[in-house]
Formats: C-alpha cells, sequence, structure tokens
C-alpha cells in the first residue's frame, strides 16, 4: 500500500522552520526520500486514475523557490505539489494534489483560462445555467469540496448583464473545487484511496467543461 510517510510530513515541517541553504544541504537526504515518497504516491494515483480517465503524466513541482520578484527570500517551498494532466485536447482540467502539514487539498479545475476559454465558458453560462449548477450541486460534489471556487470580478465582465441569474459563476475567472485533509488523514493508509475518490468526484465537472470547451455554442466540435 503506497502511503505518504509521516517522515514526509516531518521533513516539511522541519523546512519551515530551518529555511535555509545550510540546512537543507545537511539535509538533503531526508529532502530527497519525501521526495521519492511523493512520486511513488503519485505514481499510485495515476495508476489508478488511469482506469477511468486517461491521464498522460504527473509533474512533480520543484522545492526550490523563484524569489527573483518577492519579497519573501526564503530559498525553499515547505509543502509538496503535483499536478496530472489529463490526455489529449478533448480532456480539459487537471488533477491537483498538495501535501502541505496544516494545509493539505486535494481537487483541480481550470485555474487561469485564457481569454477565448474564458470567453466560451462565460456565454455557456450565460446560455444554460442548468447544466452545471446540477453538477455543483451533486450531493458528492458539495459534501467534498463544498462548492466551486476561484477568483471573480466585482462586477459582471463587459457584454454581460450584472442581473444575470448566473451572473455567480459567469463573474468568475477560476474555476476550481479543492477537499482539504488534515495530517492524520493524509498519513493514514487509505489516504491513497481517498485521493482517488476525490479526484473522481470532480470528472463529472471536467466532463462537462471539456464539451463546452471543445465546441461552439451551436455544439459544434471546435477540434
Amino acid at each position: 500500500m503506497t502511503t505518504i510517510r509521516k517522515s514526509t510530513l516531518q521533513f516539511l515541517k522541519n523546512i519551515a522552520k530551518n529555511n535555509n541553504k545550510a540546512w537543507f544541504d545537511e539535509h538533503k537526504n531526508d529532502y530527497l526520500d519525501a521526495k521519492a515518497n511523493m512520486e511513488n504516491f503519485m505514481q499510485a494515483i495515476m495508476d489508478r486514475l488511469n482506469k477511468s480517465d486517461a491521464i498522460e503524466k504527473y509533474h512533480l513541482y520543484r522545492i526550490y523557490r523563484d524569489v527573483r520578484f518577492s519579497k519573501d527570500k526564503t530559498p525553499y517551498k515547505t509543502f509538496l505539489h503535483a499536478y496530472l494532466k489529463r490526455e489529449g485536447a478533448e480532456r480539459r482540467g487537471g488533477y491537483w494534489v498538495g501535501v502541505e502539514p496544516g494545509n493539505t487539498h486535494i481537487g483541480g479545475g481550470f485555474y487561469g483560462p485564457e481569454k477565448d476559454d474564458l470567453f466560451r465558458i462565460r456565454k455557456e453560462f450565460e446560455q444554460d445555467g442548468d447544466t452545471i449548477n446540477g453538477i455543483l450541486n451533486e450531493p458528492r460534489f458539495k459534501t467534498f469540496f463544498g462548492g466551486l471556487k476561484g477568483e471573480g470580478l466585482k462586477t459582471a465582465p463587459k457584454g454581460f448583464d450584472k442581473e444575470h441569474k448566473n451572473i455567480e459563476l459567469i463573474r468568475k475567472k477560476q474555476f476550481y473545487a479543492m477537499r482539504p485533509f488534515s495530517d492524520a488523514e493524509v498519513t493514514s493508509t487509505d489516504f491513497v484511496d481517498n485521493v482517488v475518490e476525490t479526484l473522481e468526484a470532480i470528472r463529472p465537472f471536467f466532463d462537462y467543461m471539456s464539451d463546452v470547451l471543445t465546441t461552439d455554442l451551436n455544439g459544434v466540435s471546435t477540434l
């Protein structure tokens, strides 16, 4: 059974208290062990998801921070984040696994849709809100994620009615869902099952958004 080890969380707690190169160099093997643990966990998630989806690859983000334009000059991240890329232009949306002591979140979505995709999504919500609201109000989605998250405009986008019944969705610039997990849940033997179940719960949203982003408003494929 693939698990996130307690030693992996402990390394992340330690580096949060000792975020400097000298300490990191001295504990480089601890980092490599934590990294390998996360890679094995992500491979297990990818293998499981591929039974019902098509995952092209997973990517584990580097622990080294880019401090060039940041006031915070600490050199290392205090978390291990990864995403899984779905295969093919017809499959949109990316799964997200973020392990951090006291702040682990699992989910995914659309964090920075390009201009044309964002407009297409908003026009779909303007034309038909029943389908997306049905997905977001599905009991498992609501239980796991609470609702759809993401930044949005304070008012209606240009060309859209601010009084539209779906304006809360239309205003959004990001569309994602996240489920939190405690440290005890993260290191439990059934965490891999819970992660897979969580990511599978977001699939109806991904499939709907994939349909939207690969067709025009008349339902004709753009691929």
